[in-house]
């Protein structure tokens, strides 16, 4: 991250701070998707945090921690929308006519899949520190710092998202298998 942008938007100058935000925008995206599992609700959850961003800015201290700092945002931010979230969940997927014009991934989409219902079912606090640990290959003292908790949350959280999703795919795969017994007999 160029500190001098930073510091320019500290000083309140939009240019750098929407240069900022070209630069990091995807990014704060993949993630915020990766916890949240939502197109719609991820970008909501990006703006949040611009916007928090761009308000709180003035009051960081630490400019060469900028980018951490805007990682923490963009986690709470997904906190909050997870809860939104969880009042009403609809997900409609819309199924192609036509059959694939791909040779046939089946397993690996099963696969997929049994991970994405695995995922869906830790709670946003796991799947962040998840997502944080695997996907942006932070270490737990760097997660339990920039989210402010203790690395033994850390560890647990992380230990019961494993767990969890381990389940779902020995479940899923117990379901696939007894689905084909049944279709021999």
């Amino acid at each position: 991250m160029d500190l001098a942008l930073v510091e320019a938007a500290r000083s309140g100058d939009e240019d750098a701070f929407a240069s900022i935000v070209r630069g990091s925008a995807d990014r704060l995206f993949v993630v915020a998707h990766r916890i949240l599992r939502d197109v719609g609700r991820a970008e909501d959850a990006v703006q949040q945090t611009l916007v928090t961003a761009w308000r709180d800015l003035p009051a960081l201290r630490e400019t060469e921690r900028f980018e951490a700092w805007l990682h923490r945002i963009l986690v709470h931010a997904c906190y909050a929308e997870a809860r939104r979230a969880s009042k009403w969940s609809a997900n409609v997927v819309i199924l192609p006519i036509d059959g694939p014009a791909t040779p046939d991934t089946t397993q690996d989409i099963l696969t997929r899949d049994a991970l994405d219902r695995g995922f869906c079912r830790l709670p946003a606090e796991q799947r962040a520190a998840f997502v944080l640990r695997h996907y942006l290959g932070w270490s737990v003292a760097e997660i339990a710092e920039n989210l402010g908790v203790s690395t033994e949350t850390i560890k647990s959280r992380i230990r019961y998202a494993t767990s969890t999703l381990r389940a779902a795919l020995d479940a899923d795969a117990r379901t696939r298998s007894i689905t084909s017994l049944e279709r021999m007999a």
